[in-house]
Formats: C-alpha cells, sequence, structure tokens
C-alpha cells in the first residue's frame, strides 16, 4: 500500500516538473491569488476555472443570478460561463471587463434606455457617487450597483413633498413638462379660465434649502379668496362660486345658485323663481352691487308687498302664508283659537284648521252641536222622538270619541243590570257585532241565549228549561255553578252523587268519534251498573239482575246494608271483629288477589290450620 502511494506521488511530481506551471501573470484584480497554492481558489485539479468557483467568491454577481437581475441575471447570459468574458493569466495591466460601450445593447440588463438615457454616456451613471451599496461604490470603473429609481441618481426637485415615483408624472424625455400629471385627478381640479393660466401663476417657484423649488402642495384652495382679490369687500358670505363659475368672473349665469340663506333673507317659493334684479337694483360697480336691500328682514313682507288686510293681522305675512302663492296658507297652529266664539279643547286642538274650515277661515261655523260637524256614529240610536243626544252626553273633547264617560251606575239603571261575572265582561264583548265590527247599544236582547250559545238545546226537555232559560240551572256568577234541583226528576241525587258534577253522569265522549261529547239528560238508567264498574259479576244475581242497593248506599261504597246474620254463616264471638278480607280475600295461581264473598264452607279447618 505504501509502494503504492509512493508511485502516485512520483508521477504526479515527475507531471508537474514536465508542464507549465502557470500560463501566466494574473491581473492586477485576482494579484493577490498568485502562486501554485491559490491555483485551487479557482481551478478544480486538471480542470478549467468553473463558474462555481467564481461565483462562490464573487457573492455580488451570484445574488444577481439568483434574483435574475441585472446583466449577469439574464437567461441568456446565465448558460454562459464565467471565463468567456473575463479571462485572467494575462498579465497585472490586463483589463478583465472588456466592454464595448458604443455598441453595448443595455436592455440585455433588463433595464431599457429611453429617451434621454439614451444619450447619456455611460460614465456619467456608471459613477460611485451613484452606488449605494459601500462595498461597491469603492470599485473603481464597476458596472455593478445602480439602482432602477429615479432619485437615486437625480436630485429631489420637490424636496420629499411629493411622491418619489417620478415616473408617475414625468417621462425620460425631459423633466419638464410632466406629461403623466392629470390635474383632474388633484384635489383642485381645472376648469374654465384656470385651464388656460401658466402652472407658475399658483405654483410659484422660489428657493427651498437654498435650492431651486416650486410649491405643488400645501396651497390654499377653499375659497376663491385665497388667490383671487375680493371686489365685494367681504360684503358677501360664502363662496365666490355660489354667483361666479371659472368661465369668467363678471359671467352672472350662476347668480340662481348663490345661497341667499347667508344673508338672514331665505328665498322660497315663488321668491326663488325672480330675477335677482327684480328686487336688487343693476349695477356694474362689485362693491356696491346687491347692497341695496342690506339688513331687510325676513318677515318684513310689507316692505316690499301691499298689505291685503290693511293691518289687521300685523306685518309678519309669513305667520300665515306661505312663499308658493299668497292664497296658501300654512298651518294656522300658532294661531289663538280662544280669542274667537269657540276655544278649541281636547282633541279639537291637534285637528288641522282646514278639516273644519273647508272655506275661507273667515266664514262661520255652526258649532252649536256636534253633529254638525261630527257624523252620528250609531245611526240614531239613542235618539227619542227623533232627536238624537248631544254627543257630551257620553264622550270628552279631551278623550275623544273612543272613551265613553257612561258608567257602570247608569248601566244598572237599564233594563239588563250586570251582575255576577257579566261585572267583569269588557263592553265590547258585547256591544261590538263580530260581523261588521261595529259598535251597538240597541235590541241586544236580555235573554242568556242572545249572546251565548245554547249547548243544550234538543237535549233538555222543556219541562225541566221552560223558554229556554238558563237561569233554571245556570247563575251569572259562573256557568260551572249548577243550581238544578233533581228531585223535580224520577232520581233523587243523595249521598256521594250530590258532590258530583253533572258533566260525569250526562256528558260522555262518543264511541264512534273520539274527542266528540254528546249530551244525555233523558231516558237514562237508575242502576248502578249503567254508571259503575260491577266488580262482583254475577256472584250476586238475582234472576239475572244484580241490586247494588240490597248491600251499599250512597253515602259511600262500604255495605252499610248488608247483614252477615242473614247468610248461612251467621258472626259469632271473634269472628264478629275479623276483617272481612281475613276471610274472602284469596290469592290466586298467578299471584292475583281474589275476593270471593260465597265461599261455600263453614267448617272450622276451612279456614283455620289443624
Amino acid at each position: 500500500m505504501r509502494i503504492g502511494f509512493a508511485i502516485v506521488f512520483c508521477f504526479l511530481g515527475i507531471g508537474v516538473s514536465l508542464g507549465q506551471l502557470s500560463p501566466g501573470e494574473l491581473s492586477s484584480a485576482h494579484a493577490e491569488l498568485e502562486g501554485l497554492a491559490n491555483c485551487t481558489q479557482c481551478h478544480e485539479l486538471g480542470e478549467k476555472v468553473t463558474d462555481k468557483k467564481c461565483l462562490a467568491c464573487h457573492t455580488e454577481i451570484q445574488s444577481l443570478v439568483n434574483r435574475k437581475q441585472g446583466y449577469h441575471g439574464q437567461p441568456d447570459i446565465i448558460k454562459k460561463d464565467c471565463a468567456e468574458c473575463h479571462s485572467d493569466h494575462h498579465g497585472r495591466k490586463f483589463n478583465m471587463i472588456r466592454l464595448d460601450e458604443d455598441n453595448f445593447d443595455h436592455l440585455l440588463t433588463g433595464y431599457e434606455l429611453e429617451g434621454k438615457h439614451a444619450e447619456v454616456e455611460c460614465r456619467e451613471c456608471h459613477t460611485s457617487e451613484f452606488i449605494a451599496d459601500t462595498e461597491l461604490n469603492g470599485r473603481k470603473n464597476t458596472f455593478l450597483g445602480l439602482q432602477e429609481d429615479c432619485l437615486s441618481c437625480h436630485e429631489d426637485f420637490h424636496q420629499e413633498t411629493l411622491s418619489t415615483d417620478c415616473i408617475q408624472c414625468h417621462n425620460m424625455e425631459a423633466f419638464r413638462p410632466a406629461p403623466g400629471f392629470d390635474h383632474d385627478e388633484a384635489e383642485f381640479v381645472l376648469k374654465g379660465a384656470h385651464q388656460e393660466v401658466d402652472c407658475k401663476e399658483c405654483h410659484a417657484e422660489t428657493t427651498r434649502n437654498g435650492l431651486a423649488y416650486q410649491e405643488f402642495v400645501g396651497l390654499e384652495f377653499a375659497d376663491c379668496k385665497s388667490c383671487h382679490e375680493d371686489p365685494h369687500n367681504n360684503r358677501f358670505p360664502g363662496n365666490c362660486a355660489s354667483c361666479h363659475n371659472e368661465t369668467a368672473f363678471e359671467d352672472r349665469g350662476t347668480l340662481s345658485g348663490f345661497r341667499h340663506g347667508l344673508t338672514g333673507f331665505n328665498l322660497n317659493g315663488k321668491h326663488r323663481e325672480i330675477s335677482c334684479f327684480t328686487c336688487h337694483e343693476d349695477s356694474s360697480n362689485s362693491a356696491t352691487l346687491f347692497g341695496d336691500l342690506e339688513a331687510t328682514p325676513e318677515n318684513d313682507c310689507v316692505s316690499c308687498h301691499e298689505d291685503q288686510h290693511d293691518g289687521l293681522y300685523g306685518t309678519d305675512c309669513a305667520q300665515c302664508h306661505k312663499e308658493s302663492s299668497f292664497l296658501s296658507l300654512k298651518k294656522m297652529d300658532f294661531f289663538d283659537h280662544s280669542v274667537t266664539d269657540y276655544p278649541l279643547e281636547g282633541k279639537h286642538v291637534g285637528v288641522d284648521c282646514k278639516e273644519c274650515h273647508t272655506e275661507r277661515f273667515s266664514t262661520p261655523i255652526d258649532f252649536s252641536e256636534c253633529k254638525n260637524c261630527h257624523e252620528d256614529y250609531h245611526d240614531g240610536e239613542f235618539a227619542k222622538n227623533g232627536l238624537s243626544p248631544d254627543c257630551v252626553a257620553c264622550h270628552s273633547l279631551n278623550e275623544g270619541f273612543d272613551y265613553s264617560l257612561y258608567t257602570l251606575e247608569q248601566h244598572q239603571e237599564t233594563a239588563f243590570p250586570l251582575e255576577g261575572a257579566h261585572l267583569a265582561t269588557p263592553c265590547f264583548a258585547c256591544h261590538v257585532d263580530e260581523r261588521d265590527n261595529r259598535w251597538t247599544f240597541r235590541a241586544l236582547g236580555q235573554q242568556c241565549v242572545d249572546c251565548h250559545e245554547d249547548i243544550h238545546e234538543g237535549y233538555i226537555p222543556a219541562n225541566y228549561y221552560p223558554a229556554d232559560d238558563c237561569t233554571q240551572c245556570h247563575g251569572p256568577e259562573t256557568w260551572d255553578a249548577v243550581t238544578f234541583d233533581h228531585s223535580k226528576t224520577d232520581w233523587e241525587l243523595t249521598g256521594k252523587h250530590q258532590s258530583v258534577t253533572c258533566g260525569e253522569c250526562h256528558f260522555k265522549e262518543s264511541p264512534e268519534k273520539p274527542g266528540e261529547i254528546i249530551q244525555k239528560f233523558v231516558d237514562l238508567s237508575t242502576d248502578c251498573i249503567s254508571c259503575h264498574e260491577n266488580v262482583h259479576g254475577d256472584e250476586f244475581a238475582e234472576d239475572g239482575i244484580t241490586d247494588c242497593n240490597r248491600c251499599h248506599v250512597t253515602e259511600s261504597w262500604y255495605p252499610d246494608r248488608f247483614n252477615h246474620d242473614s247468610t248461612n254463616f251467621p258472626l259469632e264471638g271473634a269472628h264478629a271483629t275479623v276483617a272481612c278480607a281475613a276471610c274472602h280475600d284469596t290469592v290466586g295461581t298467578e299471584g292475583v288477589t281474589e275476593t270471593i264473598y260465597k265461599l261455600g264452607k263453614f267448617q272450622c279447618v276451612d279456614c283455620h290450620l289443624q
């Protein structure tokens, strides 16, 4: 193994000694790499220079390649080897950056030269003062490190008052004019004569921070007087555009847009339709124009108009009249009606004057009775001898027609005094006809069936229910309180039957229609088993009939009438105190307790243990 290494080393030594050690002296840029010990800094053993080694050292180029920017980042250039353009070993004075500046296609850098840029010498731009990178700007004759934004090379004329994206307004041909700027997108849009004014008239050229400067921001333009002299000497409030336009100051075509309310005199109605010079004297003197009616009160109508009322109602015509027309009146809410023969009270206070004064306000109105203005809602229902009482008998102006002054005491004096539950029933329940939703107070009827549905019709015989008179059983307090005397029937109620409700016996659910109740008051059986379950079956039946009354009474189920002495086993001694169940209850084969009353065995051994 050692012999093998020695042979290889010898061969290598022979190769080095025989071959050319270096093709030539390195350029001054790579002078620090001179010497056999540094060859592998750029070369692979036995190979030529590789891009990988170049870019490992020239990281600024590697960065451009990675970002695909600049000349070295273009696709066609990336494909080339570094040595194609930058060879070495040609001596210290050899320039590795060889460029035909006159014929170089600058588009290969990704930045096309346009306009004035195409006429500029390369070194006017590629100079260290325009390179921000401190490592690159110290290199002599480098073409790297320039930025594409304008202010990296050009001075900011606007001194940070406008956007730094110069291309928004300027192009590459010249700094002025700025063809990309559109004044319509500014806060102040140029119109009329403003479009013909030189920019310097508004945007003054001056100096700032010792440099030439033109003011484009911070200008006051909210009011024309910010730039123009006020020929009216501040006599008119508001903006000049209220009267003037931007075509010409003397153009009065927009006078109609003036906010006349700013003068303290609002133009309304017909006043808005007339020419300004119907009221104002026309004058060419701007300082005195429209000043002839200053301080004229808005409500002093008689200063311009003739008073048709001869001062009877004062001079403030606007209290009653509108400016749309003299005959068009406002609401007369302000008018003090108490000075008339009919002071307004209650609900009348809020009524529109025109509701009563259908003609002129001076036309007399007969207000002696309510019906002269109001329709008789009751259609003569309360009339006596053809005359209806006035509404004030039951109604009040303060509450309106929905409220009645009719009292419970008055109702008690009628043919139908209220009793029981009727006292708690709201008036509308009886007096509002559901068919036409209208109140009525006459011919309502006094019988229960006049208002209430007769659910017993056809079920109760007439001798118990004469003339369908519900009061035979029911009272006004509640329908559930029934006072019918059952002794009038063939079956008087006794014992527990007296506490049972009528419905438990006389109302049954229909077997054919579940949920439907059937009434039955006649032909009811008096046999106990017709209502109660026969727990004895046929055990006590005689001739096929079980008569519960032989043992039981209506006070309880206990067999008070049963006498054990009448059976085949009279109770004697201790048997008289034994509970019935001790002898008569037995447990069946399935564990169900059965009660057997007829035992059939009476020997002691039948019950007692032997």
